[in-house]
């Protein structure tokens, strides 16, 4: 598959939790950096996400905001 995004992580899935409707899949994606992910279960189902496997955390913004104290 090939994606336009130019944001893409390689991680492990370290945890996927179901809700009613929307799932969590948390991403280690190394050096301590973990990204959270809100997908349908739907998704979750479709795509096989279970702990432990690899998967891409795909990151598409239109905006960034910077802030300082």
């Amino acid at each position: 598959m090939k994606i336009s995004a130019r944001n893409r992580f390689k991680g492990k899935i370290v945890d996927v939790v179901k809700g009613a409707t929307t799932a969590h899949v948390r991403i280690d994606l190394g050096a301590g950096a973990i990204v959270t992910a809100s997908i349908t279960n739907e998704a979750v189902d479709e795509l096989g996400l279970k702990a432990g496997g690899d998967a891409y955390a795909v990151i598409k913004a239109s905006d960034v905001m910077v802030a300082i104290d």
